[in-house]
């Protein structure tokens, strides 16, 4: 879920937060991801993390779970975030590879293994070597599943070979979330857990029907409710996330506009009208 911001200062916009709690859960929402990468993880202080978290989980009143995302190339701010999070009253953890410093594959298993043995939450796996230069591979990513708060991976790659090894080498217990919209659907025919979606931020029931669908198998029915939803997958990432879907929420009129921590900038102006159309298409608007 994107984080609200107070226009000028830039400071969290709790009530905003509040009221796109409430949104999600009405349109079916299952879960909500707090402060990941589309929340702007990267430039909140500890301090704002922790609380946009805890006001989550205090304005969902348990209806669905929060998972707080923690990761760090840190281990240690790793487990401090981890920590606060459960704290919070966090329901789960999503843990992003850590990046830049380009761990070896035994350095991630030694990362997640000390960052699940401090903190007794269930916690998830995220892999996006697109944005972090760090690539978990499948082997490990199984090595990983063995570890009991260790529940499931974000596989943010598309790469349906990929999601085929992880999903035969682990355990049916562990869920395999898809984190590329545009292959989401492939990923959860093949046997996935769901999705772990940026369109649902603009369109929660849409992506809400169509998760369920796949998850039952109803490959016609998906690909239907895909087909409307596809420009969306794909337009929501002409410019670094998030910045295309931060733009259509405050067009939608859900949160307010120019309200994005640099160094990310707003939508620039060729892109707009281009989504403004995308998003009246899908009846958002």
């Amino acid at each position: 879920m994107v984080t609200p911001m107070v226009p000028g200062t830039l400071a969290v916009d709790y009530d905003a937060l509040r009221r796109l709690v409430d949104w999600h859960i009405k349109a079916g929402t299952d879960a909500i991801v707090a402060v990941g990468t589309t929340g702007e993880s990267a430039t909140l202080e500890i301090e704002e993390h922790l609380a946009v978290v805890k006001a989550c989980v205090e304005q969902a009143k348990g209806r669905i779970p929060i998972i707080a995302g923690t990761g760090a190339n840190s281990t240690s701010e790793a487990i401090e975030l981890t920590m606060g999070a459960k704290e919070g009253g966090a329901d789960a953890c999503l843990l992003v590879t850590p990046y830049y410093n380009k761990p070896t594959q035994e350095g991630l298993i030694l990362h997640y293994q000390a960052i699940a043995e401090a903190v007794a939450i269930p916690q998830i796996l995220y892999n996006v070597p697109s944005r972090t230069a760090c690539d978990m591979l499948p082997e490990t990513v199984c090595r990983l599943a063995q570890v009991d708060n260790i529940v499931g991976i974000k596989e943010a790659t598309g790469d349906m070979d990929r999601a085929r090894k992880i999903i035969a080498g682990c355990d049916d217990e562990f869920a395999v979330y898809s984190g590329d919209d545009a292959t989401a659907v492939e990923l959860m025919l093949l046997g996935g857990s769901g999705n772990i979606s940026v369109t649902a931020n603009i369109a929660p029931a849409q992506m809400h029907a169509l998760c369920t669908a796949a998850l039952a198998g109803e490959k016609e029915k998906t690909r239907q409710l895909n087909d409307v939803l596809a420009p969306l997958h794909d337009n929501l990432f002409v410019e670094s996330n998030p910045i295309p879907v931060k733009w259509a929420v405050a067009e939608m009129g859900l949160i307010a506009h120019d309200a994005i921590r640099l160094p990310l900038t707003q939508l620039s102006t060729s892109w707009r009208e281009p989504l403004r159309s995308l998003l009246a298409d899908a009846g958002l608007l």
